[in-house]
């Protein structure tokens, strides 16, 4: 089923990525900078936005920091590839909502008619509501990929408004109407099945969610990945990084590279492209 995409701007900038591999490592930002021989003066510019280094000095970083250097030079000049998402045997419609200085996504994935399967609810139901599609006028199930607010912040109305009463996320006892899905647990809705996988990292209860046509299992499928995996980057390892990398680089062997990856933030990508570009993903 043929979609239309508008790709945002990436999520993170190489000030970002350079903050999250350092983190990873771990290096204070003087301590990197001592490491790849650059002026700490002018690192702290490129982790403030302001980046004006050269190829040599991006060459040392990457491999201090153990990036993929083609990646991490498509950043520094704002030339990160990004593919045309396409081949899906269903419909996916990105929900984009405004959350701080950035934004927030969620998704809607149908395999026909007016029903759909959500992914994350946005940070409050009036943003979901003005991104929703009109002609989706039912949902078969809620899925979360993690409970922060600018994922979860529709949930409530969005259960009460569907009449489910539950939604399927990581197994949490915080939330009373969670049915738990953990690793490798599936569930099948209006001929999509939904497997999760446990990913914490970015937060202690995170799971992503890969989507395939019940009718076509051959046919490509769809990662929504929640922040575990941007195009370009990472999610940000706040409850462990270590875990965070791990679970990204587990779940990249996992997909094949036809299978388009759906973030909670960013632009949509593949696996096939981050493979390839992703700094903290690609050989």
């Amino acid at each position: 089923m043929p979609s239309i995409f508008h790709q945002p701007a990436l999520e993170d900038e190489l000030g970002d990525v350079l903050e999250k591999a350092a983190r990873n490592v771990p290096l204070s930002l003087e301590s990197l900078a001592a490491a790849a021989n650059i002026d700490a003066g002018r690192l702290k510019d490129a982790f403030d936005y302001r980046p004006d280094l050269t190829a040599a000095e991006i060459s040392r970083l990457a491999a201090v920091l153990n990036l993929n250097e083609v990646g991490l030079s498509a950043l520094a000049q704002g030339r990160y590839p990004l593919p045309e998402p396409a081949g899906l045997p269903f419909a996916l419609h990105p929900l984009r909502m405004p959350f701080g200085v950035g934004v927030a996504n969620a998704y809607l994935v149908s395999a026909g008619g007016d029903s759909a399967l959500l992914f994350d609810t946005g940070a409050s139901h009036a943003e979901l509501h003005r991104a929703w599609p009109e002609h989706i006028q039912r949902i078969e199930a809620v899925f979360v990929t993690h409970y922060e607010a600018e994922h979860v912040g529709g949930l409530e109305v969005v259960l009460c408004e569907t009449e489910l009463g539950f939604f399927h996320g990581p197994p949490s006892g915080r939330w009373p109407q969670c049915r738990g899905l953990g690793e490798g647990q599936t569930v099948a809705y209006a001929g999509l099945s939904v497997t999760a996988f446990s990913t914490p990292g970015h937060a202690d209860e995170h799971n992503c969610y890969l989507v395939k046509s019940t009718g076509y299992p051959a046919a490509p499928s769809v990662l929504i990945s929640g922040d575990l995996i941007f195009a370009g980057s990472l999610g940000g390892g706040y409850f462990c990084c270590q875990r965070q990398l791990q679970h990204s680089r587990r779940i990249m062997g996992l997909l094949g590279d036809e299978t388009l990856i759906a973030p909670g933030h960013g632009p949509l990508t593949t696996a096939a492209n981050e493979k390839r570009f992703n700094p903290f993903l690609s050989a």
